[in-house]
């Protein structure tokens, strides 16, 4: 039961990051990585929200955590596609770019979870 929360939340996850590139695509086209920039985001502030804010609150259950955390957070948001596209980036001679979402990427989700761990 554990292993399909967890591919449920995945699934869900990767189809909304999916629709998500999609749609900001539509409104962002001079810089290609802002929609993996802007889904890790989300992906880490609904992470954040569950293990610092909604945890202390109320009881969450071990299979919403399942779902949400390591199935959707783990869907939603992409390590691997941010790798790809900062490499592009590089490769096509935009150092100043690849350095600039290598340094927001990271920091703007540690600089969140910061925020939510201080205030919870």
């Amino acid at each position: 039961m554990k292993i399909l929360l967890v591919f449920l939340g995945g699934g869900f996850g990767s189809v909304l990051r999916y629709l998500f590139s999609i749609i900001s695509s539509n409104f962002i086209h001079y810089y290609q990585p802002v929609s993996t920039l802007l889904s890790n985001i989300l992906s880490t502030l609904i992470f954040g929200l569950f293990v610092f804010i909604l945890d202390s609150k109320i009881i969450i259950s071990e299979e919403l955590k399942l779902f949400f955390l390591f199935g959707f957070c783990g869907g939603f948001s992409t390590f691997s596609t941010f790798s790809f596209e900062t490499f592009n980036l590089f490769k096509q001679g935009y150092i100043f770019l690849s350095i600039s979402n290598i340094f927001f990427s990271i920091t703007s989700c540690i600089i969140i979870l910061y925020i939510l761990n201080k205030y919870h």
